[in-house]
C-alpha cells in the first residue's frame, strides 16, 4: 500500500514504540515472539502493551486492558500499532484477531508478518475479510530483526544459532592442558547477559575437561540457559559443574539414551552429524542456542553453515605462544565493533554464498 510521506512517519513513530516495548519480554516470552502493540487515537496514546510471559495474553490483549474507562469509547476509532501479525488460531490464549474485530478497531498497522504455521498470513487476511483495513511493513526489517530467533526456527526449522569465543591478539583461543582466561570482567558479563537471551548453551568435551565451565547467566539478571553438551563417549566425569543443578542439560552421546533428574542423555548414532542434533533441539523447542567452545565444534557449524551470527572477542593485548588455534570465519559479513578497554568485540552476520 502507497503512503505518504506524512503517514509513512507517524506509521514509523508508533510501530518503534511497539518494537521498544516488545523486546521487554526478551528473556520472558520464548518459544514465542517478542511482541509490543500501541493504540493510536488522533495521533495521542491511549494503550499500549507487550506479551509480557510465554503462556500469558499477547501484546494486542495487554494494549487493549491498559485503555482507561474513560478512552473506550475511543477503540473504535482508532488504529492499532502491533510489531508483529496477530495471531488467528486458538493456543495458550485465544485468537487476537477475534478480539480486534469484538472491538471494531477500523485499522491495523503491522510490523512483520508471523511465519508460524498457524498464522503465516491468515491473521492478516482474517482482518481484511471482516472489514478491518490493514496496513504491513512499516519497520518490516527491524520488525523481523527483534524476532530473529522466532523466524529461524519456523522458516528453517532449526534453532538460531550465535557462535562466540574469546581470542588472544594472535587469534589463540587457548590450549588443551588448562583454562586460560582471555576477556575481561566487563566482556565477561556481557557474554553472561548473552547468555540470558538465547534458550540453549552448547559446548563440546573437550571444552568441559579443560575448563570445567559452569554454563549459566551467574554474573547477569535473568534466566539460565539449557547447557547442552556432546559427549560421544561419555568421558565428562560426573562432578563436573554442568551435572549441577543450576540449570538442566542435555548429553548427547553414542552409549546410553535415559533422564536422571535434570539431566537427559540422549543416544545418537556414531554416523549423526549436526544436522541430526540440531533436528533433536528443534522437536524439543528449543529456539536459539550460543556455542561456546571448543575450536573443533564451532568449526563444524562453520564448515556446515550451520549459524547465522558470530560474536569474536579479542584481547588486543595477550599473545599465547602455543596453543589452540581460533576458528577461521567464512561467508562472515562483520557489521558492528565494540571495545571495553583491551578487549576488541566483533559482531558477524552469516551472509550466505
Amino acid at each position: 500500500m502507497c503512503l505518504n510521506f506524512v503517514a509513512l512517519v507517524q506509521h514509523e513513530k508508533y510501530m518503534q514504540r511497539c518494537l521498544d516495548l516488545a523486546k521487554l519480554g526478551a528473556q520472558t516470552v520464548a518459544p514465542n515472539p517478542m511482541v509490543g502493540a500501541v493504540l493510536v487515537y488522533e495521533d495521542v496514546v491511549i494503550g499500549e502493551g507487550y506479551h509480557m510471559q510465554f503462556g500469558q495474553p499477547h501484546a494486542e490483549v495487554n494494549c487493549l486492558n491498559h485503555v482507561a474507562a474513560h478512552h473506550q469509547h475511543l477503540i473504535e476509532k482508532s488504529t492499532l500499532y502491533v510489531s508483529l501479525e496477530p495471531c488467528h488460531h486458538v493456543g495458550k490464549t485465544p485468537p487476537c484477531t477475534s478480539l480486534i474485530i469484538e472491538k471494531k478497531i477500523p485499522t491495523v498497522v503491522i510490523g512483520c508478518l508471523d511465519p508460524f504455521e498457524k498464522v503465516n498470513g491468515s491473521g492478516k487476511w482474517y482482518l481484511e475479510e471482516n472489514g478491518v483495513k490493514v496496513i504491513t511493513g512499516i519497520l518490516e526489517s527491524e520488525a523481523m530483526d527483534i524476532n530473529k530467533r522466532f523466524i529461524c526456527f519456523h522458516q528453517h526449522k532449526r534453532p538460531y544459532i550465535l557462535l562466540k569465543w574469546a581470542q588472544s591478539n594472535n587469534r589463540k583461543i587457548g590450549n588443551a592442558v588448562e583454562r586460560i582466561p582471555i576477556s575481561n570482567d566487563i566482556s565477561n558479563l556481557l557474554v553472561h547477559k548473552w547468555r540470558t537471551e538465547e534458550m540453549g548453551i552448547m559446548v563440546g568435551t573437550q571444552t568441559v575437561l579443560t575448563d570445567n565451565p559452569q554454563l549459566t547467566a551467574r554474573l547477569y539478571p535473568g534466566k539460565n540457559p539449557i547447557r547442552i553438551v556432546i559427549d560421544k563417549s561419555l568421558r565428562i566425569p560426573k562432578a563436573a559443574h554442568i551435572f549441577d543443578t543450576n540449570a538442566t542439560t542435555i548429553v548427547f552421546n553414542e552409549k546410553i539414551n535415559k533422564v536422571q533428574q535434570h539431566v537427559s542423555f540422549i543416544q545418537m548414532d556414531a554416523m549423526s552429524g549436526l544436522k541430526n542434533i540440531l533436528d533433536v533441539l528443534y522437536h524439543r523447542n528449543i529456539q536459539s542456542i550460543m556455542v561456546e567452545g571448543g575450536a573443533q565444534l564451532l568449526q563444524s557449524f562453520i564448515d556446515e553453515g550451520f549459524w547465522d551470527e558470530a560474536r569474536v572477542i579479542t584481547n588486543r593485548n595477550m599473545y599465547i605462544s602455543e596453543g589452540v588455534d581460533a576458528p577461521f570465519l567464512t561467508h562472515a559479513n562483520c557489521w558492528k565493533q565494540s571495545k571495553f578497554q583491551q578487549d576488541e568485540i566483533t559482531y558477524f552476520k552469516h551472509q550466505n554464498p
